[in-house]
This record gives C-alpha cells, structure tokens and sequence, in this order.
C-alpha cells in the first residue's frame, strides 16, 4: 500500500545514525520527532558508511547513499546528486547547507516541489575555503535566499545579515542540546584521562584558525596551574599539527584526538569546570549549545553569534590576554552563576522537540505558503555610529557592501 504521508527529502547530512556532526543530529532529531507524521528519506554519503555498515532504513526512516563525500569540494555534488534524485518522489526537500544551491532555480521554475534550505553559517566567510570556494559559497547562498520557498537561520545574527544583503526574513531555528548527558567519572578511566576528577576547562571544535585555538592554547600555556583539555581533529591540517607539536608538552595541557563514543565525550565534557568557545564564524554552533545545556559557564570568543546564543550573559574575549584576565579574576562564584544561567537559556530555547516544533511548522506553512515577500530591515537606516552603540557594526560592512 503506497503511503499518504507527505514526503520529505532531507539533504545535505552525512547521513544516519548521527556521528559525524550538527546537521547529523539534527537529522536524527527530526526523524525521532517527525517519522510519524511524514515519509522521510535521508541521504547518506558511501565515502562515510562503507557497505558493512549501512542499512535500508532508520528509526523509520530511508536512508539512501551516495558513493561521495558529503563535505569539501565533493559535497557540491554529493548535494546535486541528492537533490535530483528526490525530485521523483518527494514533496519537501530540506536541504542543509548551500553547496547544491546552484539547482535550485531549476527546481523552483520547473518543478512543484517545496524546498526550505538552512543556510547555516556564513560559510564563505571561513578561512578554511580557497577563494574559489568562497566564491563559490557566496554566490550558492545568493541562490539558496532567493530560490528557496524558506530558508532558515540558525542565529538572530545570521537573520539580521540576511535581511540586509537579500531583503527577506529568514526563519530562526537553532539546535538542540538535550542529548548531552552528564555522566559521572568512571574511575577506571582516569589512567586514560588523568584530570578526570580534576577541576579543567574544556573545548570541542575543529582544529582550524577561525576556532582560534592557537588563542585559546598561548593563554592556558602561561596559567599552568589551570588545567586545559581540547578535543579535536589535530591532524587534519599543519595547522592542527603545529599545534600540537608545540603544546603536547605542557603537563596541564591535554590535547585529545576526537572522541566518537558519545558517553566518553559527554562524561569529559560534563565534568568540565569551565567550557572555552573559540569559534569566530557562523551561526548558532552545536558544541557551545550542548556545553549551555551542561550547565557549564562559558568563556566565549566575543562575535555577535555567539553573545546571540548565549543571550549576551556567558563572558567573552577577543585576544589572549582578555582571556587570561577572566580565567584569573572572574571570581568562583560568579563562575558558578554563569553556568546556571547558561543551562536555563539552553532549557529553554534548545531543546529537540522545541527545534522539531519549528521545523513541523515550517513544513506545513511550505506546502500552502506564498512566494517569499520582500522586506527593507529599519537598521538599514541607522548611521554607522549607532550601529557601532548598539554593538550591531558588522551591519555597516553589509550595507557597504551589498547595497552597492
């Protein structure tokens, strides 16, 4: 018996089960939360889930693979392949990311089917793309705005600059944080991570210059009596392994190569004295929400994204040095109170099934919705010095720019 459930495509992930990323998650979550009121199809990407490990379907839905890699240059058309191949069945293709963008006119002009796209980040503003990519990537999320029937942000930052560079309201959705646990030390594991039981600071990311973990490692070298821990890829780049070269021998620094068994990530995470967000681009991230959800205080590199996620009430820094003068003067208690504020901000706003809410009703709006409206954003009007008061400056840049 065919189904009469509404068929939606969700493109753009790794694939499932989760264990690669935010967008993967995010996948997950919205199966668990939506596979009984809609059809749903992911695709997952073969360079990941070699053939021993896939699977038909999961927790109700369809996975579908494609023999490329879902990120880098390969996810252009691990994207295009995707989106084609739901163009026969779907009526909702949710695509997260921008790099199939580019098919989108196509899509809209010749097809019935409803596409809401989550831009993300500002992705072309990462360090990590060749010019060629940025390029790319700032012109497919020209595309993604502008042929999609919505698009989503994941930060009231990303909303702002998209109101002001394309003259429409993109949707808010973050993600969600409570599938993080916090799992007591398990004793027999202490041989292995010796500062378990210690107090530590804590970060998670990608080992890449707009993390600013060179930042985050040149302060704690010179507080050896502050223990730090930082999980990530260190040997993905000659950055990462400069890094790591030159830090590994600080005995209260503890570099860790990235942990994908989620009740060891949880317990080092969860007992973490104080979480370190280095991260400069993009939206709402993933690692810094999961740490809120904790109830760990943040110290958080000080980009409007971040001071957005976290409701402008964690502690921040630009440079080494404000770094090393809040770990040193921002007294215990004070420290404590952050953490707690920082949990009922994440109780409240980024929890799966407040995030899944969203996204059901952005589904039914789609399939009954106009064409997008245009909008002029009144901070389009405000000169460049009440921009800068309302610490709302990097707007000028926008207008500057793409009001040209």
């Amino acid at each position: 018996m065919t189904s009469l459930k509404q068929k939606i495509a969700i493109i753009g992930t790794v694939g499932l089960p989760a264990k690669y990323g935010g967008f993967e998650t995010l996948a997950e979550h919205l199966v668990d939360n939506m596979s009984d009121e809609y059809d749903i199809t992911v695709y997952c990407s073969g360079k990941k889930y070699v053939q021993a490990d896939r699977q038909p379907k999961y927790k109700n839905a369809r996975l579908v693979y494609l023999p490329l890699d879902a990120n880098g240059i390969q996810s252009i058309p691990y994207d295009s392949w995707s989106i084609i191949h739901a163009l026969f069945y779907a009526d909702v293709l949710l695509i997260l990311g921008v790099a199939g963008a580019w098919m989108l006119p196509f899509v809209k002009f010749f097809t019935n089917k409803k596409i809401i796209i989550s831009i993300d980040g500002i992705e072309w503003k990462r360090n990590k793309w060749s010019r060629p990519a940025k390029w790319y990537l700032w012109w497919a999320e020209k595309m993604a705005v502008k042929y999609s029937h919505i698009d989503i942000s994941d930060n009231e930052s990303i909303q702002d600059y998209t109101a002001v560079r394309y003259g429409t309201l993109s949707r808010i959705i973050e993600y969600g944080a409570d599938h993080t646990m916090t799992v007591p030390v398990q004793t027999s594991l202490k041989t292995s991570y010796p500062f378990l039981g210690l107090p530590y600071a804590f970060k998670v990311c990608r080992i890449e210059p707009e993390n600013n973990v060179d930042i985050v490692l040149s302060a704690f070298a010179k507080l050896p009596k502050h223990r730090l821990v930082i999980i990530g890829n260190w040997n993905n780049s000659d950055y990462g392994k400069n890094l790591k070269k030159m830090y590994s021998s600080f005995n209260h620094i503890f570099l860790l190569d990235p942990i994908y068994d989620q009740s060891t990530l949880d317990m080092i995470r969860g007992n973490a004295f104080l979480y370190i967000h280095g991260h400069s681009a993009g939206g709402t991230n993933p690692s810094l929400v999961e740490a809120m959800y904790l109830g760990l205080p943040i110290f958080s590199y000080g980009v409007t994204y971040n001071r957005t996620t976290t409701e402008n009430k964690a502690r921040y820094f630009y440079n080494e040095e404000e770094l090393i003068n809040l770990i040193n003067n921002t007294q215990i208690a004070e420290v404590k109170s952050i953490g707690n504020t920082m949990k009922e901000i994440a109780y409240r706003r980024y929890t799966w099934k407040t995030i899944a809410d969203k996204y059901r009703a952005l589904i039914r709006e789609v399939l009954v919705s106009e064409p997008k409206s245009s909008i002029t954003p009144s901070v389009t009007l405000l000169p460049a010095g009440e921009l800068l008061k309302r610490e709302l400056y990097h707007l000028h840049f926008q207008k500057l720019f793409f009001q040209k």
